[in-house]
């Protein structure tokens, strides 16, 4: 044996596809590569201070593998504990320190909320798919919530058993998908409310997650029997899977990258946690396969197609690694691990267009612990305070490249990218209106007549409910601003008082 062989099977290492390691000491889990030229080796994580956090919040603790967070350049979202149904708090970035407890939330769903997503195309529009086994799409006021919301903009109702995957398309406005535990992927027209396709036949076991590719013509999948699937969703048609792409029992993830390859995290059949790269041509053997730890907690991957860098941030676990995908051998290649003390519950992923060019910061997440969500932001050191474009290239912007309709016809198109040089300045977003198709055309013809008197009448009415309620709000709003007004009044009377007899 020769001494590198008697130094691995010391450590317990197999042979790693990802070429010649270096053991990075006993207080340190990965190995990595020696040298390697690239711009992100020196990339480092920090998180922010206390006073730059959000306190005091009760982050949920229903056992669900989603990140539970999400995070857009003007609010961050965050599945709470709820009592007698779900609830998330959506809170403008500026809000930080604690956050109190009568602070309004998000609060429709009579059961637990599972996964939340925020729309790519509107800052203020955000999905959520709850165990009540509805989806449900919400607007979000300009300036954040003073009230409560119980009233989404839109109900989406067609899984039997409980939503946990919601995920918006990334090009074509108004498309939403929604993954149950019935086994079932629906992809909604959010536009008029409608389901208007139901892969239900695909999968026979729990779907773990779903992606989408750069262009939204494909998804892939991870499912419970260990299967990864890549799926065109308007021809409902499998166009390559790989079984047992991970051996192990535990959930996988599947993410596709901009080149249209698919990227893995999962188990071994040791319970080792893996990440694997798969080209979808040929999925019989894996392009890179990296066994990385014992730990149980599921990888969960964000992926940055700008930089073709992959963060890897397991549930449980106190770090973040990331690696750098290229078209070279070994293909995934380790750059860091930025460590902290406490275990994270879920993870929120900043798009690019939130970031702070000025400081050179390529990634931006929001941990979540017990009781608050910390800020990590991830910079590249550079020396100069120009505009760095070699780290920023064109990336995707808030504008749809497709409609609804265009994309269910069998249309495609890339994101339409803007660039960052000059910051990124959030526009007016529109208002999600929904316009449901006339129900009347597909009741039957002895029904119609009598229908046809009946509908004008009640919605008179649910209009005449609306602005009740709507006037109800406003009154309910000035009467707090007033008595906040009030209660300062007094205030000022006291200090002023105070002021009097300290003079005196």
């Amino acid at each position: 044996m020769t001494h590198e062989e008697a130094w691995k099977h010391q450590l317990g290492v197999t042979s790693c596809p990802l070429g010649p390691l270096v053991y990075l000491g006993s207080g340190c889990d990965t190995m990595r590569r020696v040298v390697r030229q690239s711009k992100f080796r020196h990339v480092f994580g920090q998180a922010v201070k206390n006073d730059q956090c959000y306190d005091d919040i009760r982050v949920s603790r229903v056992t669900w593998d989603s990140s539970f967070c999400a995070v857009n350049p003007r609010f961050v979202a965050i599945i709470i504990e709820a009592s007698g149904g779900g609830a998330f708090l959506v809170l403008p970035l500026h809000k930080t320190g604690r956050i109190d407890k009568s602070y309004p939330t998000v609060c429709g769903h009579t059961g637990p909320v599972l996964d939340i997503d925020w729309c790519p195309h509107n800052d203020q529009v955000i999905a959520s798919g709850s165990e009540d086994c509805t989806v449900m799409v919400w607007q979000i006021p300009e300036n954040g919530l003073t009230l409560s919301l119980t009233e989404p903009v839109v109900i989406l109702e067609g899984h039997s058993k409980r939503v946990g995957i919601v995920a918006w398309h990334p090009t074509a406005r108004n498309v939403l998908l929604s993954a149950g535990c019935d086994n079932t992927i629906i992809i909604w027209n959010v536009g008029t409310g409608e389901a208007l396709l139901n892969l239900d036949d695909i999968h026979s076991d729990m779907i773990y997650n779903v992606s989408w590719n750069r262009n939204g013509s494909l998804i892939c999948t991870a499912s419970k029997d260990k299967k990864v699937r890549v799926i065109d969703p308007r021809k409902q048609e499998i166009v390559a899977e790989k079984e047992k792409a991970h051996e192990g029992a535990r959930p996988m993830r599947a993410i596709f990258l901009a080149d249209g390859n698919v990227f893995t995290t999962g188990f071994s059949r040791m319970s080792e946690r893996q990440l694997a790269l798969w080209n979808p041509k040929n999925m019989e053997e894996p392009i890179a396969l990296h066994e990385m730890d014992t730990s149980n907690g599921v990888l969960l991957p964000f992926y940055d197609p700008d930089t073709s860098i992959i963060y890897l941030c397991g549930k449980g676990d106190s770090s973040i690694r990331y690696f750098e995908i290229t078209d070279e051998s070994p293909y995934v290649h380790y750059l860091n691990t930025f460590s902290s003390k406490e275990p994270q519950r879920g993870m929120g992923y900043m798009p690019k267009r939130g970031l702070d060019v000025n400081k050179c910061e390529i990634a931006r997440f929001f941990k979540l612990h017990e009781r608050k969500c910390e800020p990590i932001i991830m910079t590249v050191p550079r020396k100069s305070d120009l505009f760095q474009d070699d780290l920023y290239p064109d990336t995707a912007g808030p504008e749809a490249a497709l409609e609804a309709e265009e994309w269910f016809e069998g249309r495609n198109a890339d994101p339409l990218l803007i660039s960052l040089k000059h910051g990124y300045i959030p526009g007016k977003n529109r208002d999600l209106k929904v316009v449901k198709k006339n129900i009347l055309d597909s009741k039957p013809t002895a029904n119609k007549k009598c229908d046809l008197i009946s509908v004008p009448k009640k919605t008179a009415d649910t209009a005449s409910v609306q602005n009740e309620a709507k006037l109800d709000e406003i009154l309910k709003e000035i009467k707090s601003i007033k008595d906040t007004i009030c209660n300062q009044d007094e205030r000022i009377s006291k200090l002023e008082q105070q002021m009097a007899k300290i003079a005196a």
